[in-house]
């Protein structure tokens, strides 16, 4: 029953958002109060699931054999917490920017946000690979709304390009990888150790692999990864959404799930060789564009791309710690990363400021915001006291176990960039005169809060990790 009610809830407070319209304050009471209850529903199985249970729901058989099945376990419970604890704080920002913005269709969005939360805890609750599919493709489907929300051609174009790349990936490649999956294990079931053990190997594991790790668009492996830029033109809580909440997560959640699940931890380790590779030149070459980039959002959107390349980057390297790392950086990079947008829209709100190059003296105007963004890129650069630093560290450590040296190399490399592009924001703020002589104070006080609570919460996670840590070691 619970199961069902991580569903429901979004999508009846998708409704009751809809049906107040024209009472903005019960409007976005009630988008708090469905946030709230999701929460505490997803997290009233965490010790169901701590304890060894796996609670189930068949939601109904389309083919003999191939039903849509919700089932909890470990990897799917981490994501729920993420994605329905930061929906409440991103409720709480959207009211103060998009009252501050004086942004239109602030019903549609707030609907939408409540439908994407949906389709984002199905794929977190997905006991098998069509109903992740099918939940994938919703989320894509539901959040398109969000990303053209200005309606302008801007908008539009980012828009098409963010439809046409998370679709196409993944009915040209997902899809195929599923039927190759039905055909050689006779089942789409999740299973722990894998299903695919012992039914292929070689090239053809390989080729395998290659199709899920590029039909899953939203993980953001390059060349596949222009979507997530082109996703900007949205405000900025869609971008929250779009990078810490639902999106990018779905992406490397079901990426993750598909190594534990369907190749196996054990799998021969051949088949995943190349995987790194490909994730150690998207961390380099991210970082790269990132480094170059005066637009701020864009920069984010870089680095967005190349802290999911972690992720699968670990998950490539096969090692028990590694496993555990990329388990954890899903948790941190969303904290961390939802602290630097939501910094992003404040000083848009309060300053009007978009570039880089624009943000000289305003850390001493917006102290908190700015004291938050630095905590969200220590979290980002790896260092403590971050979240960021607790999975990088098992990340390495991992890349150890296996005696990976290029993926040492590569994180090396890209901490370095990832200080290259975030300490001078840091810098300029707080350090450098300000050519504005207009008095600019702190955005509307619900978005402060809401990035300072994110802020807090990634110092917590550095000091505190047992909670997710028990998560990610009970998988492995």
């Amino acid at each position: 029953m619970t199961l069902a009610l991580c569903l429901l809830i979004p999508a009846a407070g998708a409704l009751l958002v809809a049906a107040l319209r024209r009472r903005p304050n019960l409007r976005e009471a009630a988008s708090l109060s469905a946030a709230a209850l999701l929460f505490a529903a997803v997290a009233s199985l965490w010790e169901a699931v701590m304890a060894g249970a796996r609670p189930g729901l068949e939601l109904g058989e389309i083919l003999p054999g191939l039903a849509l099945e919700l089932e909890l376990e470990p990897l799917g419970l981490l994501f729920g917490l993420v994605a329905s604890g930061l929906w409440f704080v991103s409720g709480v920002y959207s009211i103060g920017y998009m009252r501050g913005n004086r942004e239109p269709h602030q019903t549609r969005f707030y609907a939408c946000f409540a439908l994407a939360i949906a389709a984002a805890m199905g794929v977190a609750l997905a006991g098998n690979l069509l109903t992740l599919y099918l939940f994938y493709e919703a989320l894509t489907l539901v959040t398109y709304p969000l990303v053209t929300h200005h309606g302008d051609e801007q908008a539009r174009r980012g828009g098409r390009t963010y439809l046409a790349l998370l679709l196409l990936s993944s009915m040209l490649f997902l899809l195929p990888a599923m039927a190759i999956t039905w055909w050689l294990a006779g089942t789409l079931d999740f299973e722990a150790g894998g299903i695919l053990a012992g039914k292929v190997s070689g090239g053809a594991a390989a080729g395998l692999l290659a199709l899920y790790a590029f039909g899953i668009g939203k993980a953001a492996l390059m060349p596949l990864h222009r979507w997530l830029p082109a996703a900007m033109v949205a405000p900025t809580p869609v971008s929250a959404l779009l990078h810490a909440v639902a999106v990018v997560k779905a992406g490397v959640f079901s990426l993750v799930k598909v190594v534990l699940y369907v190749f196996g931890p054990d799998f021969a380790a051949g088949a995943f060789a190349w995987l790194p590779w490909v994730a150690g030149f998207t961390i380099v070459a991210a970082s790269i564009v990132a480094l170059r980039a005066d637009n701020l959002k864009r920069r984010l959107a870089y680095s967005t791309v190349s802290q999911l390349a972690y992720v699968v980057l670990a998950a490539g390297i096969l090692a028990p710690l590694s496993l555990v790392g990329a388990v954890l950086h899903i948790a941190a990079h969303a904290l961390g990363k939802i602290t630097l947008f939501f910094a992003a829209g404040a000083v848009y709100t309060a300053a009007h400021k978009t570039e880089v190059s624009q943000l000289d003296g305003l850390g001493r105007r917006m102290p908190w915001t700015f004291a938050a963004f630095g905590i969200g890129a220590l979290s980002m650069i790896g260092l403590p006291p971050a979240a960021g630093f607790v999975s990088k560290w098992f990340i390495v450590a991992g890349a150890l176990q296996g005696q990976h040296w290029a993926a040492l190399a590569v994180i090396a490399a890209s901490t370095l960039l990832n200080a290259g592009y975030f300490l001078p924001i840091v810098y300029r703020a707080f350090f450098n005169p300000s050519p504005d002589s207009r008095e600019h104070g702190e955005a509307p006080w619900t978005m402060v809060a809401a990035l300072v609570a994110t802020a807090a919460l990634t110092v917590l996670m550095f000091f505190w990790a047992d909670l997710p840590l028990a998560l990610a070691r009970s998988l492995i």
